[in-house]
């Protein structure tokens, strides 16, 4: 079992190349729990959520097969996620779910526990929480916990200084290259070897920056390494730092001793995602590992 802290958010998508029409289901945990049980994982999704979406998200959960833990609040999250023609995006809010109050049974006997907070619903207390009650690996996806929402309801991006006191409980931290440089200082596009350096020197075992058709890097302190993109046609980047996490996990749960391969796993598992829009990306563990194979080659 991969248990996810993390609250589901609805969300209208548009791209220029495509658009969801409506709020169609998403989140930083929910997206992960999505990509990892279709490589064959029972997932567990930790996370409040609306009256007005409920029925909704239930028919969601159990056409995807991923379980809930789900506590009802006031109100439902999510965005309104607008991309240019670079890739740049902006994030209006929809609604904002409530907190994250309590830590399920299941987590204790979880293979994996993924922190992926999409709007500051893991509290730092919660994450403590987390780290007491289970002797799983914990992995960061820090999104969430550096999102405010700003003037307009526009969300902007700011770093807490608690951060640096919780690293230490995660075996892996993964941001992408804003996070990266909002928590570092350092412009991953720029000087990708010193980005990584910093995000591994908060305390964490593992630090990955992901770059978008750049690739991405890993720093384990005794090596960096530089993984390979799959190039492929980018319908909706939504969610695809969350599906490489997934991959990841996925191949490091094998074998936690080749990084290497499994970065190279969540990058396939990402660029399949990438190609559609919306929750029902068709990820297949035959193709995944096809697209590994050809990442390995290069």
């Amino acid at each position: 079992m991969i248990v996810a802290f993390g609250n589901p958010v609805y969300d209208y998508i548009q791209t220029p190349t495509a658009t969801t029409g409506e709020r169609v289901l998403s989140g930083c945990s929910t997206n992960s729990c999505l990509a990892l049980a279709r490589l064959g994982h029972a997932t567990t999704l930790v996370g409040r959520i609306g009256a007005d979406y409920h029925d909704r998200f239930v028919a969601d959960m159990a056409r995807y097969g991923v379980g809930a833990a789900a506590e009802l609040c006031e109100q439902t999250g999510g965005f309104g996620l607008i991309y240019d023609a670079r890739g740049d995006r902006t994030l209006d809010v929809l609604g904002v779910a409530a907190p994250i109050e309590s830590v399920p049974p299941a987590c204790a006997g979880a293979a994996a526990v993924i922190i992926g907070p999409i709007l500051q619903e893991t509290s730092f207390e919660l994450i403590e929480q987390v780290r007491g009650a289970t002797r799983a690996p914990l992995f960061l996806d820090p999104q969430g916990l550096l999102r405010r929402i700003g003037p307009h309801g526009r969300v902007e991006h700011v770093f807490p200084p608690e951060l640096a006191q919780i690293a230490p409980l995660f075996r892996v931290i993964k941001a992408n290259e804003l996070e990266t440089e909002v928590i570092t200082g350092v412009n991953p596009r720029a000087d990708g070897a010193e980005a990584a350096r910093r995000l591994k020197a908060l305390g964490c075992e593992i630090a990955i920056v992901t770059l978008a058709e750049a690739g991405s890097l890993i720093d384990d302190g005794q090596r960096l390494y530089s993984i390979p993109a799959y190039h492929t046609q980018a319908h909706d980047p939504t969610g695809a730092g969350d599906t490489y996490l997934a991959g990841f996990i996925h191949a490091y749960l094998q074998n936690s001793a080749d990084l290497y391969r499994a970065g190279c796993y969540g990058a396939a598992t990402a660029s399949i995602w990438i190609e559609h829009t919306g929750p029902a990306a068709p990820i297949e563990s035959g193709e995944v590992e096809r697209r590994t194979a050809a990442l390995l080659e290069l």
